[in-house]
């Protein structure tokens, strides 16, 4: 590759939006991805959208909406449905309680291909897939090369004029010995409310989920093979939690009080809506096709799948294989518990009827592909997104976020921070929408990387807020948009973000090449994004 092309580590939404825009602007990216399957938690993480109440409007760029109108077109070119949702003004295939659109995994990774396609076809995007990074060669303050490994174990060596680090876990940032923090943070460095009060933690990190796809074949016998594990899974509980994990019993992400969520309930709540684990995630409704279409499929990723035993980031390659590994058996245990002891919602106990729907997932167990990481490694940036910054209670006396001269994007998410590793219950704050400012996507040191998604400047509790499908995206997109302007400039990240009138320059470049919102609309009061239960607002 030559200096003026990009370099994209991770194929997930980060990794999408930076290549779509580096092409969009005429760049050359290659983008490396770990997994066969591109599009991270939306495909082969198999975690259908976590949205904001506005996302039908406001709050995403031009093409995370065309991903989405795109995944609707799917839905009406190639399924079956009824009349009624084939006229739906905004179809949800699935019609889970998380979102407004919720979908199949394996029907994400064919659109985003769709969309990758064209750029491709002109060279403009190269895909590397099933490769991890094995080495980055630098000097001084700049990345040279990184090498990755493919699955037949042959390495090759990549080099560009900047790097975009979009994995979930930091890859880039480790390999390239760039100054980032890991877990939680004090009070003390960060003067956010709600960090730790003592010292930093960096095994504070949040829970992963190793997500599975279900479907249901009544009168048939579907039970696994009993894990290896099952025992220790069946009797483990953490002390914050109301019963063991593999239960119904969770702990309330706000209050911490027990709080009963069965696979199914018998009756609609009041708004109609059915608040039970298998509505939450459903990705594909029965009642929305026409023809014999026996069962829903949907997506197991629950408060009590929340793997939190080890830490992924702390120890050596070894150590974070035997996390992933627990996870997966973690997993298979509480699927395993739910086929054979699960208390049922007419009685009796387990559903044998629970088949894994491996179609959907691309994997010969119906786990899904990859694990849902919530956070990793952040960098040290030139700026920092703090819980002062968007959080609803540490900014008393504002009705906003705080405005940043330098956005390159907005979103919207509530600080939703998952148990952690190092034996700490939920946290969940409200937010107010907020913007992506420059100076998060840039290193304090390193000249020619920059952070996208899970990897910006956010603290251990704003991750929290950042993480979500379309901002991860959002982030991703400006991180691409950075570089290419970078590279036509002839200037650097942090030379940009000290010149206003360069600032100027490319805001103007994402609002009107890229269609990035840089500031939300005033539309009226905006609130917090609901838990438990999309309830959408319009802008009338």
């Amino acid at each position: 590759m030559s200096a003026n092309s990009v370099v994209i580590v991770g194929g997930g939404l980060a990794g999408i939006g930076a290549a779509l825009s580096c092409a969009r602007l005429g760049i050359r990216s290659v983008l490396v991805s770990e997994c066969d399957w591109l599009g991270g938690q939306v495909s082969s993480q198999a975690i259908p959208p976590d949205e904001h109440p506005w996302i039908e409007f406001a709050g995403c760029t031009h093409s995370y909406r065309t991903f989405r109108n795109n995944v609707r077109t799917f839905y009406t070119e190639h399924y079956p449905l009824t009349a009624d949702a084939r006229s739906a003004r905004l179809l949800n295939p699935g019609g889970g309680n998380i979102g407004p659109l919720s979908h199949e995994p394996f029907v994400a990774e064919m659109v985003i291909e769709q969309m990758l396609a064209p750029w491709r076809s002109r060279g403009l995007i190269e895909i590397i897939r099933d490769a991890r990074v094995v080495r980055a060669d630098t000097t001084g303050d700049r990345v040279d090369s990184v090498t990755v490994e493919l699955l037949d174990g042959t390495q090759r060596e990549i080099s560009g004029g900047y790097y975009i680090d979009a994995t979930d876990l930091g890859d880039l940032i480790d390999a390239a010995g760039i100054e980032h923090v890991v877990g939680a943070e004090s009070q003390s460095q960060t003067g956010e409310p709600h960090a730790l009060p003592g010292d930093p933690d960096p095994t504070d990190q949040q829970a992963i989920t190793w997500a599975l796809a279900l479907r249901l074949s009544p009168d048939t016998d579907n039970i696994i093979e009993r894990p290896t594990s099952y025992d220790f899974w069946r009797s483990y509980q953490p002390d914050f939690w109301p019963g063991p994990l593999l239960g119904w019993e969770v702990s309330d992400y706000v209050t911490h009080e027990p709080r009963h969520r069965p696979l199914f309930v018998t009756a609609p709540g009041p708004t109609g809506i059915r608040y039970d684990l298998w509505h939450a995630r459903r990705v594909l409704a029965a009642e929305n096709m026409d023809g014999d279409w026996t069962s829903d499929n949907t997506i197991a990723a629950w408060p009590m799948m929340d793997y939190m035993r080890l830490p992924l980031v702390g120890g050596d390659p070894e150590h974070r294989e035997a996390a992933l590994d627990e996870a997966r058996e973690f997993t298979r245990s509480f699927l395993y518990w739910m086929q054979t002891e699960a208390p049922r919602h007419d009685g009796g106990v387990g559903y044998p009827e629970l088949r894994p729907h491996t179609e959907i997932t691309g994997t010969a167990d119906g786990l899904a592909k990859r694990p849902y990481i919530r956070e990793g490694r952040r960098i040290a940036a030139l700026f920092t997104v703090a819980e002062q910054h968007i959080g609803v209670a540490a900014r008393n006396g504002f009705d906003s976020a705080e405005h940043f001269d330098d956005s390159v994007g907005i979103g919207a998410y509530r600080m939703d921070l998952h148990p952690s590793t190092s034996g700490r219950n939920t946290l969940d704050l409200d937010t107010y929408p907020f913007q992506i400012p420059l100076g998060s996507l840039i290193p304090v040191r390193v000249r020619n990387v920059l952070a996208a998604g899970k990897t910006m400047g956010t603290t251990h509790l704003t991750n929290g807020a950042y993480r979500v499908h379309p901002v991860e995206w959002s982030a991703g997109e400006a991180s691409g948009a950075v570089a290419a302007f970078c590279l036509g400039a002839g200037v650097e990240p942090a030379e940009l973000r000290a010149k206003p009138e360069l600032i100027a320059d490319l805001q103007s470049l994402l609002t009107t090449r890229l269609g990035i919102d840089l500031e939300w609309p005033d539309f009226g009061p905006l609130t917090p994004t609901h838990r438990f239960g999309y309830v959408p607002t319009t802008s009338s």
